[in-house]
């Protein structure tokens, strides 16, 4: 199976957690996915109040400068990871 393939499966299967992941895994699993989809961070960081918007941005841009694939496959390790540790 070709990678790009991995990936779309993986991101429909962590999305069936039967628990939710704590806030952490959920961002760093964003911050990857994101490198994934778009590569490096492109938006700039929101205001100070939108702590939610916040904390991705700054998931998103610890990623940066990893490229697509490697991102790709560092979400793969962590969904199978976090569908290990919760199940689907």
């Amino acid at each position: 199976m070709s990678l790009q393939a991995d990936f779309d499966r993986i991101t429909k299967d962590v999305r069936k957690l039967k628990t939710r992941p704590d806030d952490e895994e959920l961002k760093e699993l964003y911050g990857i996915y994101k490198q994934s989809i778009v590569g490096d961070i492109n938006i700039e960081c929101p205001g100070m109040l939108d702590l939610k918007g916040k904390a991705k941005w700054e998931a998103w841009n610890f990623q940066k400068g990893q490229s697509k694939e490697d991102a790709m496959s560092a979400y793969i390790s962590k969904a199978k990871e976090l569908i290990e540790k919760y199940g689907i």
